[in-house]
């Protein structure tokens, strides 16, 4: 028993001697973290240079788009072929996706053995070889008959500016073949193919086995976003932000890229790691030089660098007695399959002694344990780099979609991987050392890169019949210039039959008087009270405006709240809270006892018979309050007033909003004549000439028109361009079949066009994996604010999804991009029409005044031109377009409803002056 013992530890002693002995030798092969640390920022830094447009011509980390944008999301489905060029052996595939919401494919492939003589022979008979190699399995499978869209996997660097082409930029591994580099590989495959008549194959994408890998795995899960090789070579590949690639015009949505890793420290970043073995290895390969991560990593080169370090310990003397045998001499005669056999936990000893006596080196049990361990340093040491560099994409990822903490899962593909009995382990425990906030799932890929190269072209299919499908349900949202004419001369017709006697009482577009005759002067002065009526908040100012020198005009205000209750209750119950509201306010103020002079903008249609009088003619964005239509809203006022006999005021004026907003602009801009809301509703006033106002007495002078536009089509005439979507939101507001024009133009309708769009489109199985959630369903859910934030050009898809998410939508990446391009398309028509019909107005003016060209500014205000980042531009462009003669100025308003009101009974008080005088 004792002898036992004995020889036990003389066993572990000797082992531990031995272990010692090649870890001092091979020292600066045994990386510290500290060490794989600083790799990884090195490989952060290669990632930065080859993604920039101006560094990449000399990174050497290439950073390939590889112009794969989306990721399977489970709804691809039917036959698809792929051939997988790359290793020793051809490979052809046929991938069956069934669409059984079980996410199932089918996969059958055939193998083919890649003579020498086409590997490193000429281009031509390098494809006529896979075309050939194509034939034979579509004949075996009984696939000639069929057209079928095919995906190329390519497991070589190649530039692409689409996804169906890709030019080479160098051979690796051991391939070499003629005439290739710096060609099109899919116009070559596409030639050879076309020598068979019998067989019609579409070649619809090419990828690198590092995306196939990714894709294959992504099919299995969804979280998957890395693909990682490591086998004859190695790669790696990602999904990366849009905006970050400058080599690829976009900022929307992510894109695969193929960092060819390879090559990182093919420009002595790395020189500092790499030692007189790796030297060696180099000077001995195919592409000296180049490929310098690949040759410290990969399956390709391990084996060599072990032969290489125990000819160097044999010829000192350290391993077999000093004795080298031929076959030691002899490049490639040490393979990765003997390095793993090496490393095997149980059998790797006497594997080892296996090995070695077939290389006739007469191993003792020192040498084996000497030589077992090199290649456990050599294995470890790529695992360790590999580690590094993968730490790297993952830690982009994370800081790229801003979060703390990630979860996400790598596929995996290679030889080296599979089968080696340490690496795997090896490199998992790394990667969660150097980044421990990274939740890191490892998929091994078990169908291989042809099976990612089918589902590539899967979701280029679903992609190109999803693309048909969105275009044409956007298409109705295209105008033309030919139709935006047609609206501007449909408004000027409305406009005229609203002017004239016989024709008003039927007119949809209304041009109500608004007694205001004269814009400010400059002279007006003194204290006025407004009250502004127009959303879900109401809102009392005190104005003080001063004359003279020292012009200004200082404002105070309170807002107070309007409850749903109180604007669909009754009218009594509304001008009783309004008058409650100013009360406070007063009382707020200090200032009770005194009788000002009150402005009221009044934010609905109505018809006036004086500039204190006016009658309701309809509410308007979502006020319901009973017995006030037909009603004189000043009345009202009044009588509630007096109901509450706490305080008297002088009532001068009843304004509507956009009136306010261009007397305010107009305080500014003496060319002010017309003013623009476009916010919650929409809306535009003018002043016309007295003359061309039939429905007012007299003919001298101007008078401010509202034109109450909102109700444009209301007849009808613009039927021919609203959408299934435009009937919808109608048949679903308040006030069906009225204010048609509005509901197509302002902001209290367009999300809701976009809430019914994407419905349509999430039944079609476009968006949102197919399903309606609760919170989709909701009427007013997706309010118009959420267009102006998503549509912002500052803001990263990934903030688009926290958005929708905030809407409790859960969206993919591709979901986003599609729901920005709703948006988009939605607010563009919005600004088109909107500018279509102030283009009829400015027109109009300008023959008013029978000018050949005018220069007039628009007062304008409401939230959507102010903080929608794409409208004002669209509706100034279309202006432009449609009213070539007439300069156009916009002018934002300040406070046009608060302001505008008390400057308006400021210049109605003057007039009346100027008048009893």
């Amino acid at each position: 028993m004792f002898a036992v013992h004995l020889l036990a530890f003389h066993f572990t002693k000797l082992k531990e001697d031995q272990i010692k002995k090649v870890d001092r030798y091979l020292y600066h092969m045994r990386l510290s973290d500290d060490v794989l640390l600083d790799v990884m920022t090195r490989f952060q830094a290669e990632m930065v240079k080859g993604l920039g447009r101006d560094t990449n011509p000399t990174a050497t980390v290439k950073m390939l788009p590889s112009f794969v944008r989306s990721l399977p999301d489970g709804s691809e489905k039917g036959d698809f072929l792929a051939v997988d060029l790359g290793g020793s052996q051809f490979r052809a595939h046929q991938v069956k996706v069934f669409d059984d919401g079980k996410q199932s494919s089918q996969l059958e492939s055939k193998f083919y053995l890649t003579p020498k003589e086409v590997i490193q022979g000429n281009g031509a008979e390098l494809f006529d070889y896979v075309a050939d190699c194509l034939l034979d399995f579509m004949e075996t499978k009984n696939l000639k008959h069929k057209k079928l869209p095919l995906g190329f996997t390519f497991s070589f660097p190649c530039k692409q500016t689409k996804l169906e082409e890709g030019v080479l930029l160098a051979w690796t591994k051991h391939f070499k073949v003629r005439g290739v580099q710096d060609t099109d590989v899919v116009n070559s495959l596409r030639k050879a193919l076309q020598k068979h008549k019998d067989i019609d194959v579409d070649v619809l994408a090419l990828v690198n086995d590092t995306v196939g890998t990714m894709m294959t795995c992504g099919y299995d899960d969804q979280r998957c976003e890395v693909g990682l090789i490591i086998g004859t070579g190695t790669n790696a590949c990602y999904m990366e932000e849009m905006r970050h690639i400058d080599l690829v015009e976009g900022d929307e949505g992510r894109m695969c890229i193929n960092t060819e890793w390879g090559a990182f420290g093919d420009d002595g970043a790395l020189d500092d790691l790499r030692t007189e073995f790796d030297r060696e290895l180099d000077l001995g390969s195919l592409n000296p030089g180049k490929q310098l991560f690949e040759k410290m990593i990969s399956s390709l080169y391990l084996g060599e660098l072990v032969r290489l370090i125990l000819l160097k310990m044999t010829k000192e003397g350290l391993l077999f007695n000093g004795k080298v045998s031929t076959a030691l001499l002899t490049k490639g005669k040490i393979e990765m399959k003997h390095v793993s056999a090496m490393e095997k936990c149980k059998e790797g000893l006497s594997n080892t002694k296996e090995i070695l006596t077939e290389l006739n080196l007469f191993p003792s049990e020192d040498d084996c344990i000497a030589v077992q361990h090199v290649c456990t340093i050599i294995s470890f040491r790529s695992a360790n780099l590999c580690a590094a560099a993968l730490a790297a994409i993952l830690t982009r990822l994370r800081e790229n979609k801003k979060l703390l903490r990630m979860r996400t899962t790598v596929g995996i593909d290679g030889g080296l991987y599979k089968t080696h009995p340490q690496y795997a382990k090896r490199l998992h425990k790394v990667v969660r050392r150097l980044v421990p906030n990274c939740d890191v799932r490892f998929l091994l890929s078990v169908s291989g890169s042809g099976k990612g190269a089918a589902m590539v072209t899967a979701v280029a299919h679903r992609l190109a019949a999803q693309r048909k499908q969105i275009d044409a349900a956007l298409a109705p949202f295209l105008l033309s210039l030919e139709t935006l004419r047609e609206v501007k001369n449909k408004m000027r017709t409305e406009l005229e039959y609203g002017l004239k006697r016989e024709t008003q009482a039927s007119a949809t577009v209304k041009m109500l008087p608004t007694y205001v005759c004269g814009t400010p002067d400059g002279t007006e002065k003194g204290k006025f009270l407004a009250l502004d009526l127009g959303g879900t908040n109401f809102r009392v100012l005190l104005v003080k405006i001063r004359s003279g020198r020292r012009r200004s005009v200082q404002m105070y205000n309170k807002i107070f709240a309007i409850p749903l209750e109180i604007m669909q209750g009754t009218g009594e119950e509304l001008f009783d809270h309004i008058v409650q509201c100013i009360a406070d306010f007063l009382e707020y103020m200090g200032i009770k006892g005194a009788r000002l002079p009150l402005g009221f903008t009044f934010s609905f249609p109505c018809r006036q018979a004086s500039i204190d009088k006016g009658t309701l003619v309809g509410w308007t964005k979502g006020f319901k309050a009973t017995d006030c239509e037909g009603e004189d809203v000043v009345d009202m006022l009044r009588e509630a007033i007096r109901r509450r006999n706490e305080f008297d005021l002088d009532i001068v004026a009843v304004v509507n909003d956009t009136v306010g907003t261009m007397m305010t602009c107009g305080y500014e801009d003496p060319n002010c004549e017309i003013g623009l809301i476009a916010g919650t509703g929409s809306n535009v006033c003018y002043m016309e000439d007295m003359k061309n106002i039939e429905i007012v007495e007299g003919n001298e002078g101007k008078m401010c028109i509202n034109t109450e536009w909102g109700g444009f089509g209301d007849n009808g005439c613009i039927d021919n361009i609203r959408t299934k979507y435009d009937k919808e939101v109608d048949e679903g507001s308040l006030n069906p079949g009225k204010q048609r024009y509005e509901k197509m133009t302002s902001g209290m309708y367009l999300g809701e066009i976009v809430r019914q769009i994407l419905i349509d489109l999430t039944k079609q199985g476009l968006l949102f994996r197919g399903q309606i959630s609760e919170s989709l369903r909701k009427r007013g859910i997706f309010e118009t604010k959420f267009l102006s934030q998503i549509e912002s050009d500052r803001l990263a898809l990934l903030q688009v999804r926290r958005i929708l998410q905030q809407l409790g939508l859960d969206s993919t990446c591709d979901d986003s991009i599609i729901v920005k391009e709703v948006c988009g398309t939605v607010s563009k028509r919005a600004a088109q029409l909107c500018g279509a019909g102030l283009a009829a107005i400015v027109e109009k003016k300008r023959e008013n005044r029978g000018v050949e060209h005018l220069q007039i500014t628009v007062g304008v205000d409401g939230t959507l031109y102010k903080l929608h980042p794409h409208f004002s531009r669209v509706l100034r462009e279309t202006v432009k377009e449609l009213a070539p003669q007439c300069d156009v100025t916009f002018m934002l308003s300040e406070d046009g409803s608060g302001k505008g009101a008390a400057l308006i009974t400021a210049v109605a008080k003057r007039l009346h002056n100027v008048g009893q005088k």
